[in-house]
């Protein structure tokens, strides 16, 4: 398996519980595949430089997780279909520690 940093932008006029409930359907279907969480991390409500699909700013979330490489497009589909994820983005976290330690 391999550890993944996803960093989850999801839509700004989600509150407090609707947040918790969209992270925890992220959470199911990364479970669904096998994978599993490492920690979670909210980074809060960033604006965007320019409106995206006519939204100006979203909530930015990061997960660590462990999931088989060939399984990380499933997620991605699954992300698309289940979920209300506006962007989302994958490094592995090998290539995270290589820059910070650059």
């Amino acid at each position: 398996m391999n550890t993944y940093e996803g960093l989850f932008i999801f839509p700004e006029v989600l509150d407090e519980e609707g947040l918790d409930q969209a992270i925890g359907r992220v959470k199911e279907e990364l479970e669904k595949l096998g994978g599993s969480i490492e920690s979670t991390a909210r980074m809060g409500k960033k604006t965007f430089a320019r409106p995206l699909k006519k939204q100006r700013a979203g909530l930015y979330v990061v997960i660590m997780f462990k999931l088989e490489g060939i399984k990380l497009d499933a997620f991605k589909a699954r992300l698309k279909l289940t979920t209300n994820v506006f962007r989302h983005q994958f490094v592995e976290a090998s290539e995270v520690e290589a820059v910070q330690e650059a």
